[in-house]
């Protein structure tokens, strides 16, 4: 294998252990399970989302410099690290709230977070596959 197609492996990889990792946390906010349901899924979900997170990045900016026909300002790049952002800020205050016994501020704050981290994944996701005005 070329060095291209097993940085697209390890990135599209990565994604999956993502959407695993938000999947994760969607059963720890949306489950009636409380405290077995955190202690149980928390860690997994977290181990899941920061790993897939940061591969994705990392492994995605890699493919960037790696392929001739993409710059890192490009406008679906662009795009791309900002939604990751956005969903990994929100992953972060949520995972912090898990950690600490609890989903951050209530069962609603969570439930937004979850619903910001689906949102700009799901977006990012979108973005990635169709890689609007490349």
């Amino acid at each position: 294998m070329t060095l291209y197609e097993w940085l697209l492996f390890l990135h599209v990889f990565t994604a999956f252990l993502l959407v695993a990792g938000l999947v994760a946390y969607g059963v720890v906010v949306l489950s009636a399970g409380g405290a077995g349901a955190r202690r149980a899924l928390g860690p997994p979900a977290l181990a899941l989302w920061n790993s897939g997170g940061m591969g994705v990045l990392v492994f995605g900016i890699w493919l960037a410099l790696d392929v001739d026909g993409y710059e890192l300002w490009d406008g679906w790049i662009i795009a791309a690290i900002v939604l990751w952002l956005i969903a990994s800020a929100a992953g972060g205050r949520l995972a912090r709230g898990v950690r600490e016994g609890g989903a951050p501020g209530g069962a609603d704050p969570a439930r937004l977070l979850l619903a910001v981290m689906a949102l700009a994944t799901l977006a990012l996701l979108f973005d990635m596959i169709f890689k609007p005005g490349a």
